[in-house]
């Protein structure tokens, strides 16, 4: 099944220039833009730049709201990038001769998708900090497992466990920081 699925996503890619040029901008500069978009996020939300607070209080603010946002997200791509090397599994243009990817990913494995673990646990970071601007991050996170499909670089399995991976950590997370603030 997972096979099918791949190959009825796959089957869009190649058909035309303007599709791919979207799926390449998904798959490899949206992943880029969101973190960048975080980023910026995380300076206003830390308020970096009210001079009525101590610098010291606001690098405080900056490094606490952070960790907060960007802390599973960067657990869960280290977590997966251990995982690809430990489980190999190829990816599928590897697999398959027939299959010509529309762009080369970093890493040589692809099983958990490393940026589906990543950009979901961004996305649910942002979403139990702050519900309306974490459904445009959630939404990100689709599009981009989504184009890795239709890419050629990933099988549907490699990113429903990265968004599993993703969410398990954000949880994972979530309960130690709450243990740890009683």
């Amino acid at each position: 099944m997972n096979n099918e699925i791949f190959y009825y996503f796959y089957n869009f890619s190649h058909k035309s220039e303007i599709f791919d040029w979207i799926i390449i901008f998904f798959g490899m500069v949206l992943p880029f833009l969101i973190v960048f978009v975080a980023g910026i996020f995380v300076l206003i939300e830390s308020k970096i730049f009210n001079k009525e607070d101590s610098i010291l209080v606001r690098v405080k603010r900056l490094l606490y709201k952070s960790v907060i946002i960007f802390g599973p997200a960067i657990i869960a791509f280290l977590v997966a990038s251990v995982l690809k090397d430990v489980i190999k599994i190829d990816r599928s243009f590897v697999q398959f001769d027939k299959i010509t990817p529309l762009f080369s990913p970093n890493q040589e494995y692809s099983f958990p998708s490393s940026h589906a673990s990543a950009f979901s646990a961004l996305g649910l970071s942002m979403y139990f900090y702050r519900k309306d601007i974490g459904i445009f991050f959630l939404v990100s996170a689709l599009l981009i497992g989504l184009s890795r499909i239709i890419a050629g670089v990933h099988f549907p399995i490699d990113i429903l466990a990265g968004f599993v991976l993703g969410t398990l950590i954000v949880f994972i997370c979530r309960s130690f920081s709450f243990s740890a603030s009683r």
